[in-house]
């Protein structure tokens, strides 16, 4: 009899033990190695700086959108391999912007020359003299796309007619205004932001059509994937998403139209949480993502920041955690050996596939911006 009892008890004992074992295990697929995302975060940023590449020039958008990158890794890390990688490239390019003073791609770069300005201690190592005449002539000087003159398919017909703008100049001119304290550059940015909002912005799907191509008009010649759907770019929307999280970020909180920059947030976050894909990865079409096979990395990168900092900020539920981590896994398998970032979608403007081997700067700079947030996650 008391063989049987302690019989049945170490039975019991195996099963709790082995009970409590798998809840362990599971509770650690979820959790995060905080010193493993770091290092992928320095090996991806070193393989960048070792293989550098633009499209037009190294002061175009996609080394604005890496060095933004950089600039939140080393905002979250304080590691001075990014500060030396942002103060380098500042003094190279003599802290230039691009030369289309029309083109918001032009001044993406400046993030990360405002970032170094506000966190090196040097005096007067910063020139952001270049920044204003950009900033100045930009929003307050009239330009071919503010006319109205523009009669292309894409409707150039106002100053940032495509989402992608929406990343590239808004957090600048915000940061330049928080920099300078001059409330000018905030309501410009204000003005242009909405007239993007009002003409690319469906608020049925919560997303944003990257230009005027892709807004249906109700005829038969309107866009539309191959489900019927229409069509709504991964990259365009992170970079809208990411992009209002670096501005929410550094705007002040009493600014009189911060309401409307929160709300369009948490619309966009909540839809994209909703159609993130089981494996965490977004594909580059958002409402076909079964039109590709794997998931796209700077997209799902700019997405993953957002969310993170979101959580971090309190403007998202704790309960997106797991959805947030799962991304940034997915994320970091994306990674060669080497610490190349693949799986990016080459430059374009819409729906495309990607491979393991396609990267591009602004990958990394989504990569490094995803970690810089996730790393806060508790």
């Amino acid at each position: 009899m008391n063989k049987s009892i302690l019989s049945l008890l170490a039975v019991v004992l195996t099963l709790f033990s082995c009970s409590v074992s798998q809840n362990t295990v599971a509770q650690k697929s979820i959790d995060l190695d905080n010193e493993a995302i770091q290092k992928s975060m320095i090996k991806a940023l070193e393989w960048q700086e070792a293989h550098p590449i633009f499209a037009i020039a190294p002061t175009d958008w996609t080394a604005g959108a890496y060095y933004t990158g950089v600039a939140r890794a080393h905002k979250t890390t304080k590691n001075m391999m990014y500060m030396a990688a942002l103060k380098n490239q500042a003094y190279w390019n003599k802290w230039q912007t691009y030369k289309r003073l029309h083109h918001a791609d032009d001044v993406a770069i400046s993030y990360s020359y405002l970032y170094v300005a506000r966190n090196e201690k040097r005096r007067n190592f910063a020139d952001l003299e270049p920044t204003k005449k950009f900033l100045d002539t930009h929003l307050f000087e009239d330009n071919n796309w503010k006319s109205g003159k523009d009669k292309s398919k894409e409707a150039k017909t106002i100053l940032w007619w495509w989402c992608d703008a929406l990343f590239m100049a808004p957090p600048v001119v915000n940061l330049y205004a928080k920099h300078t304290k001059e409330p000018k550059y905030l309501e410009a940015m204000h003005k242009y932001y909405m007239e993007a909002y009002n003409r690319l912005y469906d608020k049925e799907e919560n997303l944003f059509a990257r230009d005027m191509r892709f807004v249906w008009q109700g005829k038969d010649s309107d866009r539309k994937e191959p489900n019927g759907k229409k069509v709504f770019w991964s990259r365009g929307n992170g970079w809208v998403l990411g992009g209002l999280a670096l501005l929410l970020d550094d705007m002040p909180k009493d600014y009189e139209h911060r309401d409307f920059y929160v709300n369009l947030y948490k619309e966009m976050a909540a839809k994209i949480l909703k159609i993130q894909p089981d494996d965490g990865l977004w594909r580059t079409s958002l409402l076909s993502p079964e039109s590709y096979n794997h998931g796209e990395v700077s997209g799902s990168g700019f997405y993953t920041f957002a969310l993170a900092w979101g959580i971090n900020n309190g403007l998202l539920d704790k309960k997106h955690t797991p959805a947030v981590k799962k991304a940034w896994n997915a994320l970091a398998k994306c990674q060669h050996e080497d610490g190349r970032v693949g799986w990016v979608q080459n430059i374009g403007a819409f729906p495309e596939p990607a491979s393991k081997d396609s990267y591009q700067n602004f990958g990394t700079g989504a990569f490094l911006m995803a970690g810089s947030e996730v790393l806060k996650l508790e």
